[in-house]
């Protein structure tokens, strides 16, 4: 199965690559380099796509190495990316494939005055040290191509001999699929452990984590220069990952004593919030202050804020789920329930922030303020044993790209929705609300405490109380 992905107007012949990916966030991978190659603008085609049998390699075809390590710069669910030299079912025909290859093509790499170095990594199955040289002496036999000198550390070419093994009841003794190909780059992991939450300055009970937030910006295919804006910003994380790939970076929410680093603490044993502590504080920590523009303490539920001229290039954000941190606004005097108290009306400040209402402003809002073009990447918890793709919320204005899921137990999930707006934003008169689905996405709450009350994680009593969750109850 091939997938055209974006084109540009280059002719040159296309080169087969394969990708490795991490065995990490298996629904999202696809996606990510979908968007990446379309960002780019790389002339691309995709193979063997159906990631579901276990493996984690999947071959694309590219036009240049250059595109090739573009795409791996960006990544951050993929290990590494190799020319493919030969594939089969068996160390024997790769090796015989590899010695059928056209001089032209190898000699570059494989010449006397050159170094280079094989490694052999197997998936879904550990083999000896033994075993391994075994191979490659079978590769570098008297007849092999490889003339080169022998360099472990650091050699000027480096090739990989790839096993995917199949696991289904017990290992597999043969390979399913063997590949031999020329290292081209690494993804770009590294920046997962550098903006890692254990080592960041200011965080809260919901804080993203630094794998998602990358993966949302990669997405939402921010680039240098663009606006993005996180309208229930929290902690910021979301906006790191933003200017890391070079966007500025603007949030509001309605949490004044979060953004304010006044609330309670969310490391253990922090018994106050040290005094700097803040979003801004945040980019100063990774160099990114330059992209900041401001945290606001507004309601997103609240559009008129805005001056008709603004235009976001993204819109990323995790709305409130209403379990660990609740989901309120702003109360409207004509719409609020007034108790009166010795007599006198009394008018709340804050409300309960209906999820299908949140999501239903939400859409609104990105088809107004997102350019044409512009993407709006949101997650959306989902109650499983109730989900259809017709439960995701539509907008007339507003294209879904893509749905991707992250389980978080046996009936809660949440997906990751990437949509692109597609036509200007038009008061729509004919444009049916239903199509929020608010009455499904509203009854997820109460869906979620019902789940971990059969499991035994709460009772019956905190469910009715709303209590606070511990750490081991947390599910989103």
């Amino acid at each position: 199965m091939a997938a055209r992905v974006a084109c540009s107007l280059r002719s040159e012949p296309y080169k087969r690559y394969l990708i490795q990916f991490a065995h990490d966030l298996l629904d999202f991978r696809l996606q990510e380099i979908k968007s990446i190659i379309s960002l780019l603008g790389c002339q691309a085609s995709l193979r063997n796509t159906d990631l579901n049998n276990g493996s984690p390699f999947m071959e694309v075809a590219l036009t240049s190495e250059e595109d090739a390590k573009a795409i791996m710069h960006r990544t951050v669910l993929s290990k590494s990316m190799y020319e493919l030299w030969a594939e089969g079912s068996s160390i024997s025909e790769v090796n015989m494939k590899l010695k059928q290859l056209p001089k032209g093509f190898t000699e570059p790499y494989t010449q006397e005055n050159s170094s280079f170095r094989i490694m052999v990594d197997t998936f879904n199955k550990k083999i000896s040290s033994s075993e391994k040289i075994k191979r490659i002496e079978l590769l570098t036999d008297t007849e092999s191509m490889f003339k080169g000198k022998i360099k472990l550390s650091s050699p000027e070419h480096s090739f990989h001999l790839l096993e995917f093994y199949k696991f289904d009841s017990a290992p597999s003794t043969e390979p399913e699929k063997v590949y031999f190909g020329r290292w081209i780059s690494d993804g770009h992991r590294s920046v997962i452990k550098e903006f890692h939450l254990q080592t960041r300055h200011f965080i809260a009970n919901t804080s993203m984590d630094a794998c998602l937030s990358l993966v949302m910006a990669n997405l939402a295919q921010v680039k240098e220069s663009d606006l993005v804006l996180d309208p229930f910003v929290g902690s910021g994380g979301l906006l790191v990952s933003s200017a890391h790939y070079g966007a500025y970076v603007l949030g509001t929410d309605i949490d004044y004593m979060l953004l304010h680093a006044k609330a309670r603490p969310s490391r253990a044993k922090q018994t106050t919030r040290a005094i700097d502590e803040s979003v801004r504080s945040n980019l100063r920590q990774y160099g990114l202050e330059s992209k900041y523009i401001d945290v606001l303490v507004a309601d997103a539920s609240q559009n008129h804020m805005w001056r008709e001229g603004w235009r976001f290039d993204a819109i990323i954000t995790d709305p409130p789920y209403g379990i660990r941190e609740a989901a309120a606004k702003i109360a409207c005097k004509e719409t609020a329930d007034v108790p009166t108290t010795e007599g006198e009306p009394h008018y709340p400040q804050r409300t309960q922030y209906q999820l299908g209402d949140i999501f239903r402003d939400l859409l609104n809002f990105a088809a107004k303020y997102l350019c044409l073009g512009g993407r709006l990447v949101y997650w959306l918890p989902i109650y499983k044993p109730d989900y259809s793709e017709s439960c995701i919320p539509k907008h007339p204005c507003m294209s879904l790209e893509s749905n991707c899921e992250q389980p978080l137990s046996q009936h809660i999930s949440r997906r990751l929705i990437t949509m692109v707006k597609i036509r200007e934003f038009q008061e729509l008169s004919d444009w049916d609300e239903a199509s929020t689905k608010v009455n499904s996405v509203n009854s997820f709450r109460n869906n979620y405490f019902k789940s971990m009350q059969a499991v035994g994680v709460l009772n019956s009593d905190s469910v009715l109380r709303s209590e606070p969750l511990t750490s081991k109850q947390e599910g989103l």
